[in-house]
């Protein structure tokens, strides 16, 4: 389970309550605003751990409200809003947002971002078990440890971290651009061949270990970790 304070900032009622339903479900303590004066009262109070912060706010828009905590905190920031266009997104990133969401959005992947964030950020809940395990093969991502039939396997931090992603979403198709994003960071401007590279040393680690379980590419999308 979970700890930590967020605070969530959005004028949709209905957004807000489901945001919470689902970060409580996971242990979270929420505070809600729904404009941008209302935000930055919360903060000085609450002392958040992280801000779900949308930018189209009454008051104050969101922009206003990060550059304003960005003054006195570093807390993350994960920027929520309908805006998609590349312009918002960079702004946003400029200003100190540690993560973006694009609405509509699944709740669920809202809750794993804040899950990374805090991760980067340091504040992840110590107790919380990073560890994958599948037949002859054990992700563990506590002691960034990679072991193959029970073997441990050198491997670099970037890779046990992209491995670690696609295996505790088994089944799931990842773009490249998507793994960028939830593995590397958004402070990240690399290449995509870069994830390439990095499924191809894993691959070569991985492969024909079992017949359970394999590192696919799925063509003209990304690379998902599939499990029959």
């Amino acid at each position: 389970m979970e700890t930590g304070k967020i605070l969530i900032v959005d004028d949709d009622q209905n957004i807000c309550e489901l945001l919470r339903l689902y970060a409580e479900k996971e242990g979270y303590t929420v505070t809600i605003a729904n404009d941008g004066r209302k935000a930055v009262e919360c903060f000085d109070q609450e002392n958040p751990d992280i801000i779900l912060l949308d930018i189209m706010l009454p008051e104050q828009d969101g922009f206003q409200v990060c550059r304003e905590i960005r003054k006195k905190s570093q807390c993350p920031i994960i920027m929520l809003t309908a805006k998609g266009e590349t312009f918002d997104k960079v702004l946003g990133l400029d200003l100190g947002a540690d993560d973006y969401v694009v609405k509509p959005f699944e709740t669920k992947e809202v809750i794993a971002r804040i899950k990374a964030v805090l991760r980067r950020s340091g504040k992840q809940d110590p107790n919380e078990k990073r560890v994958v395990t599948f037949d002859k093969l054990s992700i563990n991502l506590n002691n960034y440890e990679l072991k193959v039939n029970g073997v441990q396997v050198d491997t670099p931090p970037k890779e046990m971290e992209l491995i670690y992603h696609l295996a505790s979403n088994p089944n799931r198709v990842f773009s490249r651009d998507q793994l960028l994003d939830e593995v590397w960071g958004f402070n990240y401007y690399g290449d995509s061949r870069t994830v390439d590279v990095h499924v191809k040393r894993l691959r070569e680690k991985l492969e024909g270990v079992s017949d359970q379980w394999s590192l696919k590419t799925v063509w003209g999308v990304g690379y998902k970790f599939e499990v029959k």
